[in-house]
């Protein structure tokens, strides 16, 4: 691709497309093109300027040999994400709201008076039966008669400008509102979309792990228990309960069996199941998604939901001023003044435009928000619990080394122990699958069902021998398991710096598997931090050992600290919290964390998590770095500050604006243009950033 260079620094770099025209599509493609490079941090590519703006910290030269190599044609582009970019909706409503801009102050110098009256006469109409509908038809006093009646009045004393002004502002507000919560919307569904890397596929003779990207529709997934069902389609053997939680909101998991639908994101929350790929492209997920937030509460905080009540409770009050400023006056100037001015239309903008706004925002610090009920809910949390593994410590556990305990090579006991884990999504078995790749050792697939039990292991059989893998409480209390006669020694010497993984075969103790889950460098910090910020108890809990948790627990500083713990135990600690009036955070990874974050009024899960965790939470944080959740804590405050302050700004202004025309000192025109212009400014500085 040809281009200039328009201004660079040592960090950023804007070109120029030799290009004569760009769409929207196409300036997707070069933006996550672009993105895809190493050391690219962000992307802004301008489809009417033909530029592209770069931030970056890897080699300058990189940048600019991948540009000059880009084509449009060879560009390989995930479908979903071009779909779904929202930058065709920001191009519509810009274009939308500079047109009204124009035709409005324009047509005064171009249009004739009398074909501007009739116009505004036609734009009334729809105001008017708005408020007639909700008067007749609801048996109620809200904004839309407020506004039917603002406008009616003006037109009535012959005052058309007035009446167009209003109408104006009322749809530049309408449509700011429109754009901001389409767009959050938008931007909501997608992230959270679905994050499936590889599925295993059933074949003739085997079980075949392939990425998402060589499904075919026919194809025929395997989905077990605790995992997400990554395409829509039918069931073709098996049976399970469904936690469709994700797309109709059921709190209960639904039975599926051979034959019955399944969907995109929804989990199997219990059993095994086989699907024939019906759907592969992700839409009908991201309608559905769309729908079930449009139709639900999930972006109404409680605080939003107050103020849009007392928005339309306000509206009889308005009434009632303004008859009794007539009756009081009898100035029907001053009366009009009181009817030009309400506190809804500011309280009814400015509210969700700051709630969607910190949504969007949070979407630029890597953390995916579900509802801003859920901001509200950290804003005000007291109580945060931490899962250990993956969450305190780092994402990417590592094995130091294999301890046999029977007579078998180390690398076979390894090699069997992959063959096991890599059905699972957790960062322990990942950590074993990851270590047999390592030292190249291939595992066939020699076992029966596999079988996994959440938050104690998984259980197999290998010529008709038993075996498991999993944690000091599932293999020596729940199965019963010996240590090798003469290897009791051995066995009480291991490190306890690690975490142990436990493999038994018929019984017998046959390795640990000892895993190395260093602490994160910040996680220290960031207890110190969350505690400045508010949260009066930190807590740890985790299914490992009281050495190791207590280790652990010392070392960052946690209030207090839970070991081997079950997921009931988790979720019954938050419930207990709850009870005492405790708002609770519950932040964890894996698939044991589920429950305690379903439980827990904000559950937030880290990104590269089990699939099933960040299905149920609520909100999902990058994985880089724990420090995000200080970032989501100071967004929330400064929201709920926002909102508050909104709040206070909206009614004292306005009331000023009455009293100034109950006085005379102003005219219906301009309390109009002054309410309508307060309220639209309110609106535009709900839209900006809570962070610096």
């Amino acid at each position: 691709m040809n281009f200039i260079i328009k201004h660079e620094n040592k960090t950023r770099i804007r070109v120029h497309l030799s290009v004569n025209s760009l769409s929207c599509r196409e300036a997707d493609i070069l933006m996550f093109s672009i993105m895809d490079i190493p050391g690219v941090e962000s992307v802004k590519v301008y489809e009417r300027t033909f530029d592209a703006a770069i931030v970056y910290s890897c080699d300058r030269e990189d940048i600019i040999e991948a540009l000059k190599r880009f084509s449009f044609e060879k560009a390989d582009v995930p479908e979903n994400l071009l779909e779904n970019s929202g930058r065709a909706l920001n191009a519509e409503y810009q274009e939308k709201l500079v047109n009204r801009i124009i035709f409005h102050y324009g047509k005064k110098y171009l249009i004739p008076a009398p074909i501007r009256h009739l116009h505004t006469l036609y734009k009334a109409c729809k105001y008017v039966w708005l408020g007639l509908k909700c008067l007749f038809g609801k048996r109620k006093l809200e904004v839309p008669v407020l506004d039917a009646a603002a406008i009616g009045v003006s037109i009535i004393r012959n005052d058309f400008p007035t009446a167009s002004s209003v109408m104006f502002l009322l749809d530049i507000g309408e449509l700011l509102e429109e754009w901001t919560h389409k767009k959050s919307v938008d931007d909501l569904a997608r992230t959270m979309a679905l994050n499936v890397g590889n599925v295993w596929i059933k074949t003739e003779d085997n079980e075949v792990l392939l990425p998402v990207s060589d499904v075919k529709e026919g194809d025929t997934v395997i989905v077990r228990q605790g995992s997400v069902i990554p395409f829509d389609g039918s069931v073709s053997e098996g049976e399970a309960m469904i936690n469709q939680a994700a797309l109709t909101g059921e709190s209960l998991p639904v039975r599926r069996t051979e034959g019955a639908s399944v969907y995109a994101g929804t989990i199997v929350d219990e059993g095994e199941i086989c699907i024939k790929v019906k759907n592969i492209s992700g839409g009908s997920r991201y309608e559905r998604i769309v729908r079930m937030i449009e139709d639900s509460e999930k972006l109404k905080s409680e605080v939003e939901g107050k103020a849009l009540h007392l928005a339309d409770s306000l509206v009889p009050y308005t009434f009632l001023a303004t008859a009794l400023t007539w009756a009081v006056t009898r100035n029907v100037t001053k009366a009009v003044s009181v009817l030009m001015v309400d506190y809804s239309c500011a309280l009814k903008l400015a509210m969700p435009v700051s709630v969607l706004s910190a949504i969007r925002e949070a979407g630029t610090h890597h953390i995916t928000v579900k509802g801003g009920k859920f901001l509200e809910a950290v804003a005000e949390a007291k109580t945060i619990v931490f899962d250990k593994t993956g969450t305190l410590t780092k994402a990417k556990p590592t094995v130091k080394s294999v301890v046999p305990f029977i007579d078998y090579p180390e690398d076979e006991l390894l090699r069997l122990a992959a063959c096991l884990e890599e059905h699972f999504p957790h960062s322990m078995a990942k950590a074993v699958v990851d270590a047999a790749r390592i030292r190249g050792l291939e595992h066939e697939e020699k076992h029966s069902k596999v079988e996994y039990i959440v938050a104690h292991g998984i259980a197999s059989a290998i010529e008709n021998k038993r075996v498991i893998i999993g944690s000091y409480h599932f293999v020596f209390e729940d199965e019963n398991c010996k240590v090798p006669e003469g290897k009791e020694d051995a066995f009480d010497s291991l490190s306890p710096e690690y975490s142990h993984l436990y493999m038994a075969i018929d019984g017998t103790l046959a390795a640990v598997i000892l895993i190395e889950d260093p602490l994160r460098p910040e996680a220290g910090d960031v207890v110190k931090e969350l505690r400045e910020a508010g949260f009066e108890r930190i807590v740890m809990m985790t299914g490992d050992s009281e050495r190791t948790a207590k280790s652990i627990a010392e070392r960052v500083g946690v209030d207090k600290y839970f070991s081997e713990v079950l997921p009931e135990d988790k979720a019954a600690f938050i419930d207990s919290e709850k009870a005492a009036g405790r708002r609770v955070v519950m932040v964890g990874d894996g698939i044991n964390d589920s429950p305690a974050l379903s439980a827990a009024d904000v559950g937030i899960a880290i990104s590269e998590g089990a699939e099933i965790a960040r299905e149920v939470a609520d909100i999902t944080i990058g994985a880089d770095n724990l420090h995000e959740i200080i970032v989501l804590k100071n967004l929330s405050q400064k929201l709920m500050k926002r909102m508050n302050s909104n709040y206070r700004v909206i009614v004292g202004f306005n009331t000023g604006l009455i009293a100034l025309g109950i006085a005379g000192l102003i005219q219906p025109t301009t309390s109009a243009l002054l309410h309508n212009t307060s309220t639209i400014a309110i609106g535009v500085k709900s839209m900006t950033n809570l962070l610096e």
